[in-house]
């Protein structure tokens, strides 16, 4: 049935609405069952983090530090209280017409010291009854075991990512919580945004655990992840797909990219490279059992010439490239924001991930800002990165875990940048399912709330919810852009109207 009504809507693209470029707005529905909602992470808006007995993360310890690293000194301690307001925010889910939740687990609220041989009931408790809350007002939970707060006692004991020893705590830990909300939890991820998670965690230092090993590190901590990601994939196979059913995939963070000159092959070549270094790092070897030949090229060349022995990125041995055979995922989470001009001019500094590629990017000035310095707003972007996995991966399933836009601590409810943001974007995905035939299952946007943005803490805000960080009850308000998601919603597409297209 789902395939049929995949079809349908493709043919439909196609037949009507085959001239619709890049720059036409498109009115139409997405496919029945498409998933709607919003994602939040543990540390950025849980808070309650030395209640109830959770244990320390690396979080906690690096946004303790002094000086602090963080923008405006702040830190996830209080947040947005989620950890007491759950019936409040699956009203506010509710109110939306959301169908679907994606939030973390917080290791540390449920294993204190990351190991199964000290359980915390009370963080058991806290997921069940968001679980329960969620499944009683029609919302699906989509659950992400990992958000980047590792428990500190595991950093301590192993040394954290780039160490092969993480594998089977994580696979415990995982293994705890399919047992314990498998039965409810139909739609699982593994990591979110191991990208994140190595190079700016653990190879620049500016996230947690504040590491600053850029040459090596990095790719052993991918190395390690994709590892802990497979052994999970096989042990849920195994024990609880046969019991209670679902998917298990992993989130990857990935822009798009254009090339500098489009009528340069050197240029345009450094898109495909830039975007297997960025996204098929982590996608390729789930799917294929290997990683992309260009990055294995470019990163066994580079270590060559610097004189090692090995090169920086390891290998799968032949029992483990037998263990990753057959696809170790059953979707791709995609979290995307904006996209980057691509240049073939090599960047200069130490081996890093960074110079490997033998390409530099930066972003046109005349793209529109956002609050982040990172964040331009090129909605095209969008369909082209799913067209991308689509050919890349054989069209494999794409679920949207993350999309959104940024404005300042001063900022208001009227998110008139936002509301556009979200129209532009989730435009470009509808075309991309229906006119492209892109596999895309759902679209959960960026955030339900303004919480805690890690490095720059509260002075950057993504939330369709405006939370006064000044009141001690943590005051919710709906953004205008929270009311635009729920016409989005409730029409699953964009019904055509006689008057302007404006919200």
């Amino acid at each position: 049935m789902r395939s049929q009504a995949r079809l349908f809507f493709l043919l439909f693209g196609l037949i009507g609405l085959v001239k619709c470029d890049e720059d036409e707005f498109l009115y139409g529905k997405f496919p029945p069952g498409f998933k709607w909602g919003l994602s939040v992470a543990s540390y950025q808006t849980e808070g309650a983090y030395q209640e109830d007995g959770k244990g320390v993360s690396i979080w906690d310890t690096f946004t303790h530090q002094t000086p602090s690293p963080i923008l405006d000194e702040s830190n996830g301690d209080i947040a947005c209280l989620s950890y007491h307001k759950s019936e409040e925010d699956v009203q506010l889910l509710k109110n939306m017409g959301a169908t679907t939740y994606r939030f973390s687990l917080s290791w540390a609220r449920i294993l204190p010291n990351g190991t199964v041989d000290n359980i915390n009931a009370k963080g058991i408790e806290y997921y069940d009854k968001l679980i329960n809350l969620l499944i009683k007002n029609g919302i699906e939970p989509v659950v992400t075991l990992y958000h980047w707060d590792l428990p500190q006692h595991l950093q301590d004991l192993t040394g954290g990512w780039p160490s092969e020893e993480m594998i089977p705590y994580f696979v415990q830990y995982a293994e705890l919580a399919f047992s314990k909300f498998g039965d409810r939890v139909k739609t699982w991820t593994t990591f979110n945004e191991a990208w994140v998670v190595c190079l700016i965690g653990y190879g620049e230092g500016v996230f947690a655990p504040g590491i600053k090993e850029i040459s090596e590190t990095p790719y052993k901590c991918a190395h390690t992840i994709l590892k802990a990601h497979a052994q999970t994939y096989r042990m849920f196979d195994e024990k609880f797909r046969p019991k209670f059913g679902g998917k298990l995939g992993i989130v990857i963070d990935s822009g798009w990219y254009i090339a500098a000159d489009e009528n340069d092959p050197k240029d345009v070549d450094a898109v495909e490279r830039a975007l297997q270094f960025k996204h098929g790092l982590f996608a390729s070897p789930l799917v294929f059992g290997k990683y992309p030949d260009i990055v294995r090229k470019y990163v066994d060349e580079k270590s060559q010439n610097e004189g090692r022995s090995s090169s920086r990125l390891p290998t799968f041995d032949e029992e483990w490239s037998t263990f990753l055979s057959g696809g170790v995922v059953d979707f791709l989470g995609l979290n995307h924001y904006t996209t980057q001009m691509v240049s073939a001019k090599p960047t200069r500094g130490p081996p890093s991930w960074y110079t490997d590629q033998d390409l530099s990017t930066y972003q046109d000035d005349a793209w529109p800002k956002s609050a982040s310095s990172w964040l331009r707003v090129v909605p095209s972007g969008f369909r082209h990165i799913l067209n991308w996995i689509k050919n890349t991966y054989g069209n494999i399933e794409v679920l949207v875990t993350e999309n959104g836009f940024s404005d300042t601590a001063d900022a208001d409810w009227n998110d008139d940048d936002r509301v556009n943001y979200f129209k532009q974007y989730t435009n470009n995905m509808l075309k991309a399912v229906t006119i492209d035939g892109c596999n895309v299952t759902g679209y959960l946007g960026w955030s339900l709330l303004d919480n805690f943005e890690w490095a720059s803490g509260y002075t950057e805000r993504f939330g369709v919810h405006w939370v006064n960080f000044s009141d001690p009850d943590r005051t919710r308000t709906p953004k205008k852009s929270a009311a635009f998601l729920k016409e989005l919603f409730t029409n699953n597409g964009f019904a055509k109207v006689d008057k302007k297209d404006e919200f």
